[in-house]
């Protein structure tokens, strides 16, 4: 038994976001990290987490995961929701570290083994800019210069239901430039974070086609499934959402209903890697790719990465350290760099990265508040906007 005899939380904080890492220690040394991503809610987190591990990790074995997870999801009786699955989840991939290492392996080996060589990434956080075709057209061009065959962004400002026709142009001007920076073979993935009713996503879509966008992400709020079912019927483009869904279960109805070509969980969110891993497996019998979303730093990028190696619907990897906040990756070592648009595998036993505490520690949270429905956000804390930072 390799029994877990500590449970220790670190919070990195950055002006826009809070990344939680989690570390267990087991009783013959072996220490596992898992990590998340909150918007908002860190401290509620880190209160669950110090009631979990009294109530079911410390004296659990780091290799009876499903068990593990089980417990955490349905002991304590009340319904799971974002903050028990994102505590789920670090805990979940620390495990996962401390199997890898036990047993001398990175953990895509221990899911089943590789069924490809690199990674294709997109890039997001790259926009920090104006929103003028020139900003943004020069910005898509400093992504490709660095590499990156794909790249995300959100054109909308803080648009919400439906967009003034001047507003409409705006955002669809800015698709254009970016469009014309990267040219005609570098993926666009254009993201639209709930905002639109179903009409008003539809309508957008359709002006975005002759631009060719890989997909466009979350048109309506997350809430209403069908509402999105909606949508989809009417655009022509592939459609992409899943991102605040948080349980595997609650994807049956998108599946049922055919809501989307794509679908986006977050590891960090949905309970860690065995978890979407099963839910990808269900997503293959629809002949529907995964896409995960991920906005945490090297730790959640190298638990995704050991999912997309052995996953054979995967489409693409989201990663935002290369542009926003990049000091975040002085975090930790080990995560294989994005080259020439893609990631290597990692190599080294477990997750394949180290967390240093010591940097961490000296950036604690800033309290970060992340609203995207006021005017400036995209700045991402780099200049004033309309939100508190």
């Amino acid at each position: 038994m390799t029994r877990i005899t500590r449970v220790d939380t670190h919070v990195l904080g950055t002006p826009w976001r809070d990344l939680t890492y989690v570390t267990l220690t087991t009783d013959d040394g072996l220490v596992g990290v898992g990590e998340t991503r909150m918007l908002g809610h860190t401290q509620a987190l880190l209160g669950y987490l110090a009631e979990a591990s009294r109530n079911h990790i410390l004296g659990s074995d780091a290799f009876d995961m499903e068990s593990l997870v089980g417990r955490m999801k349905r002991g304590d009786y009340g319904r799971a929701g974002e903050i028990v699955m994102s505590g789920i989840a670090c805990v979940e991939m620390a495990c996962w570290d401390i199997v890898g290492k036990a047993l001398g392996q990175p953990v895509w080996r221990l899911l089943g083994g590789k069924v490809r060589d690199r990674i294709k990434a997109y890039a997001n956080g790259w926009y920090t800019v104006e929103r003028t075709p020139e900003e943004f057209h020069a910005a898509a061009t400093r992504v490709v210069e660095r590499g990156y065959r794909a790249l995300k962004f959100d054109p909308f400002g803080p648009g919400q239901a439906e967009l003034e026709p001047a507003e409409r142009r705006r955002s669809i001007a800015l698709v254009e430039a970016v469009r014309d920076a990267v040219g005609p073979d570098v993926e666009i993935l254009v993201e639209m974070h709930g905002r639109f009713s179903p009409h008003e996503a539809v309508r957008i879509a359709s002006a975005l086609t002759p631009f060719e966008p890989s997909w466009v992400e979350e048109p309506v709020p997350p809430e209403n499934l069908r509402a999105l079912a909606k949508a989809s019927a009417g655009i022509a483009l592939p459609v992409a959402t899943g991102e605040r869904i948080h349980d595997r279960i609650e994807y049956r109805e998108l599946f049922e209903l055919g809501a989307a070509d794509i679908i986006q969980p977050d590891i960090g969110h949905l309970g860690g890697i065995s978890e979407t891993r099963k839910l990808a497996a269900t997503a293959e019998t629809h002949y529907t790719l995964v896409a995960p979303h991920n906005v945490g730093g090297q730790v959640l990028t190298a638990a995704n990465l050991h999912l997309a190696a052995c996953t054979p619907n995967f489409k693409i990897q989201e990663y935002f350290n290369d542009f926003a906040d990049a000091e975040v990756k002085q975090a930790v070592t080990g995560l294989p760099p994005v080259v020439d648009g893609y990631f290597d595998l990692p190599a080294a036993p477990g997750l394949g990265v180290e967390l240093d505490i010591d940097f961490v520690r000296e950036r604690p949270s800033q309290g970060a508040h992340f609203d995207l429905f006021v005017e400036g956000w995209e700045f991402r804390g780099t200049r004033s906007a309309g939100q508190t930072l």
